[in-house]
């Protein structure tokens, strides 16, 4: 099986339509395409999916499902973010769509010890809390960084790995997406190592808490598919505790254009066999399954 859970387009920030993505990842070979346009309803930003475009979105794939049967088998979702005590991922919320699966996803840093801090102004967000996107562009994260954590960067890297920890206790989705995202301008900006005790210690304690939440981690390649980093999300280390604790893990692309779904696909999978896997999983009709590396 080749699978992808983890794919955006003209909706939210991808370049390219459903259908152009549709037509590549059955030219890549792929059994099984899910769509994931970034999601924060009833909130939005610039790079959200907009609140009047749920239904339209939906509807697109599900035709599109139909007209491509024969060849690929696609699927609704949504990468869901989530923002402690404002947003959470949730079928429960976005049950009227009716998706297929759900992606959980921490892109904003907030600061629990000083919650009127200044993060980065969101383009067209009605969020009403301050924070910064982790993954935004490098300007956004020094500023995001200077403003909310004082160029703290442990502080910043324990504030963002708690709110995965927070956000690995629900329940209502289905996978955990690009767990150490954080790491995406870390070699621009060098705000921590990841070889300091205490960074290893926040992997740690986050991939024990995605062992409790018996949820699905992604191995997602979209650094590398879009040229920001030459690596995984999660990193080879963290890969290699998810693994010790026996954490299900699926492989996402996390693509945004034409070209990107099978561009870190191997590589992915070469990281998950180091790291002692020999399976991952993929959803078939809501059921999670099992397929060989």
């Amino acid at each position: 099986m080749k699978t992808n859970y983890h794919t955006h387009s003209t909706f939210c920030d991808g370049k390219a339509s459903i259908e152009e993505m549709v037509q590549d990842a059955i030219a890549s070979g792929f059994d099984i395409l899910g769509f994931s346009s970034h999601a924060a309803f009833p909130y939005q930003s610039s790079w959200h999916l907009k609140n009047d475009k749920y239904d339209e979105y939906v509807s697109t794939i599900r035709k599109l499902a139909l007209q491509y049967k024969d060849k690929i088998q696609l699927q609704v979702g949504f990468e869901a973010d989530f923002i402690p005590m404002v947003l959470e991922p949730s079928k429960t919320k976005l049950a009227q769509f009716e998706p297929d699966f759900l992606i959980g996803a921490v892109h904003y840093a907030v600061n629990y010890d000083s919650p009127y801090a200044k993060g980065y102004p969101q383009e067209e967000s009605n969020f009403p809390v301050n924070l910064f996107a982790v993954d935004g562009s490098e300007e956004e994260v020094r500023e995001g960084l200077k403003n909310m954590f004082d160029n703290d960067g442990k502080l910043a890297c324990q504030s963002y790995f708690a709110i995965q920890r927070e956000m690995a206790t629900l329940s209502d989705y289905d996978i955990i997406a690009h767990p150490d995202i954080i790491r995406k301008r870390n070699a621009a900006i060098n705000f921590f190592s990841e070889e300091e005790d205490w960074y290893k210690h926040e992997i740690t304690a986050t991939a024990q808490a995605f062992a409790k939440s018996g949820k699905v981690v992604e191995v997602n390649y979209g650094g590398i598919s879009r040229g920001t980093l030459n690596d995984t999300y999660p990193s080879l280390d963290f890969l290699k505790i998810l693994r010790s604790l026996d954490v299900p893990v699926t492989i996402s692309a996390d693509a945004h254009g034409v070209g990107q779904l099978n561009n870190g696909y191997d590589f992915a999978v070469q990281q998950m066999k180091k790291a002692g896997y020999s399976e991952f999983y993929y959803l078939d009709n809501k059921k999670w399954l099992q397929s060989s590396l």
